[in-house]
């Protein structure tokens, strides 16, 4: 078992290593504002903390009929259905073969099945489905383990089978604990009329499995930066945070307890703020920013509701401004500037979103937030995926948003220094997103001085994305996988060498300007390569002129000899190679873009990837299974110095 044990180190090392050399600023907005006198005053006590509905006319005022009826209709579908074990089989799939599907498959659908029980008994109260909730508590609580079977190597005994001895928390542990928390709340009464055991056992097991090892282990987690102040943290904090706060606040009868674990809350929310910059952005992505973003969001309203709005930092800049990242990022529909492992495509929660901006006076995100519920956003009732809580206050503020005005976010331009992203847009609605940045950043692809191209909304120019995550995907072999490295990205390879996976690894005298309908982006590659790959100096520049709809890349650069250059075009257009000097894509929409190269310096091919292993039907899902192309230019030239360039226009 010492492979599997390494395995998850590594794992921890990758999600976790940005902590080494990122910049954390010590605002600790929430701990310095709030003392745990101020919580212990402001905090409503547990047995009259109600946040959520509870009676059926409750529930008829704050949800529409169709949506109720929608959940009843689905809770009848599950009330025969038996809740089972996961087998001990399923759970060592992760170590046999890599998989962690069918585990996650089997232990989600319990929890949501529960959930989706616990609702429509609370909003019809005819005590239906009540026996299928006890034996959904009772099956879940008698499990070993409630995380997924990628994070039980965070056990001293490393991954496998779960030791039952040494409980530890990760994402879905704590989601587990919010949704027993959760039923407790809606169904209490009902459960103590079939016996008072079953409550006490969700409150043993959700501290057991828990809420100890959440109050007195936080430096046993990286997530928590092992204790550490100086840490920067990614959005597992916020997102384990949220759901714990969930727990406690609605199953702990203990006052002292309940108010010191807000301060411990408070103090971890901090620690994924202090590593924020003041523009609010995050590394991991769009996609990332639901379960990052919208995570703190989350807690921070969880934090507000249960002190009747006192203890809140809804008003504070940096909160509003992570808030935009969200529609910033955006590029059309359902379109999302994709870094790292974040995804191109996504059903944009559109109520979060509005809810988020509402709380925050934004009024372009409420906009967009209603916009994208109409028009990205799938609409069925959100109450089988994560976030629990989330999803009972959006289901209260859906009607709201369906009545709200909307637009479409296309900003014009936009840049975020403290991830060095950037985006502009033509007149004519062609598009760029660009990045600086280092290899060592949350689901870090190896991929400085990246870009994507986008025409009418249609991908040309793509990162490829985020495979399906096995346990290769964390572990020593991330980087044997092609789309997480830099020869499969829109960067040069330099003599053979690629860039690699550390925070030395980075962009060097970033600078971003708009002015006078021109964008300009400029970024110092050299530092983003081993020193054998030769450079002494690799500068990019990209250059938007929006009036005349036309984005040109431009690479100077000086080698120590003779180079072996190529760089890579990924797309999932057709795409016309077959004159020299042009590359000519076709999108989804039809619409032609030309890529024009110097054909003296470069010969240009392309090969379709396969797309046959495991790990890589993600990709498919990422495209909606068009075929991933690399369009590679091969240099001719040979020069130590000089200067290539690029010039993408419709045509």
């Amino acid at each position: 078992m010492k492979k599997p044990v390494l395995c998850c180190l590594i794992l921890l090392s990758i999600l976790f290593k940005q902590t080494a050399i990122a910049q954390v600023v010590q605002r600790d907005l929430l701990t310095k504002a709030f003392s745990l006198a101020d919580i212990k005053q402001y905090l409503i006590p547990q047995n009259q903390w109600k946040p959520f509905p509870l009676q059926v006319a409750e529930w008829a005022k704050q949800v529409p009929d169709s949506v109720r009826q929608s959940i009843i209709k689905q809770a009848e579908e599950y009330k025969d259905k038996p809740f089972t074990s996961i087998p001990a089989s399923v759970t060592l799939e992760y170590v046999r073969n890599g998989n962690r599907v069918n585990y996650e498959r089997l232990s989600f659908d319990k929890r949501n099945r529960l959930f989706t029980l616990v609702l429509a008994e609370s909003m019809e109260n005819k005590k239906r489905f009540t026996d299928a909730i006890v034996n959904g508590i009772w099956n879940i609580c008698e499990e070993t383990y409630w995380g997924v079977t990628a994070h039980i190597g965070s056990q001293r005994r490393g991954s496998g089978l779960p030791d039952v001895s040494d409980p530890t928390v990760d994402l879905f542990g704590a989601e587990t604990a919010a949704v027993l928390a959760l039923t407790d709340y809606f169904t209490g009464p009902k459960l103590d009329s079939i016996s008072p055991l079953i409550r006490e056992r969700i409150t043993i097991e959700v501290n057991k499995k828990i809420l100890n090892s959440y109050e007195n282990e936080v430096a046993r987690y990286g997530y928590f930066g092992n204790g550490k102040r100086t840490a920067k943290v990614n959005n597992w904090d916020p997102w384990v945070v949220s759901n714990c706060m969930t727990a406690f606040l609605l199953l702990e009868k203990n006052e002292e307890r309940r108010a010191k674990l807000i301060v411990q809350s408070m103090s971890l929310l901090d620690l994924y703020i202090n590593g924020l910059g003041e523009d609010g952005a995050t590394d991991e992505g769009p996609s990332y920013w639901f379960a990052a973003g919208l995570a703190l969001f989350d807690g921070l309203t969880m934090l507000a509701d249960a002190t009747n709005q006192k203890v809140t930092m809804f008003n504070h800049p940096l909160i509003k401004q992570l808030g935009s990242y969200i529609y910033q990022t955006h590029i059309d529909g359902e379109y999302f500037v994709n870094v790292a492992d974040a995804t191109p495509k996504i059903k944009a929660d559109g109520v979060g979103i509005y809810r988020f901006g509402k709380a925050v006076n934004d009024k372009e995100m409420m906009r967009f937030g209603s916009w994208a519920y109409h028009h990205i956003q799938d609409n069925t009732p959100k109450v089988e995926s994560f976030f629990k809580p989330r999803q009972l206050y959006n289901l209260a503020t859906a009607a709201e948003v369906a009545s709200a005005p909307q637009s479409e976010s296309k900003l014009p331009s936009m840049y975020l220094p403290s991830v060095e992203l950037m985006t502009a847009r033509t007149n004519d609605n062609l598009f760029i997103a660009s990045h600086g940045g280092n290899n060592a950043e949350s689901h870090n692809h190896n991929d400085v001085g990246d870009f994507i191209i986008y025409a009418d909304g249609s991908p040309v120019i793509i990162d490829a994305g985020k495979g399906t995550y096995m346990a290769i995907t964390f572990s020593r072999d991330r980087y044997k996988l092609w789309y997480n490295t830099s020869p499969y990205h829109n960067v040069p390879l330099v003599n053979g060498i690629e860039q690699e996976p550390n925070g030395n690894a980075k962009a060097n005298n970033v600078s971003f300007n708009t002015a006078n309908s021109i964008t300009t982006f400029n970024m110092d590659l050299e530092k983003a390569y081993p020193e054998k790959a030769g450079i002494k100096q690799w500068n990019r520049n990209i250059v938007v002129d929006h009036q005349k709809n036309i984005i040109k890349v431009k690479d100077s650069y000086q080698l120590t000899d003779n180079p072996q250059l190529t760089q890579t075009f990924m797309t999932v257009c057709d795409t016309d190679i077959d004159t020299p000097g042009k590359i000519v894509f076709t999108t989804e929409k039809n619409q032609k873009v030309q890529l024009a190269y110097d054909a003296a310096d470069w010969k240009a091919t392309k090969e379709k990837m396969a797309l046959t292993e495991p790990h890589e039907q993600g990709l498919k899902a990422n495209w909606n299974n068009k075929n991933v192309w690399r369009i590679l230019l091969t240099n001719v030239s040979h020069k130590k110095i000089g200067e290539f360039g690029y010039s993408i226009s419709k045509l």
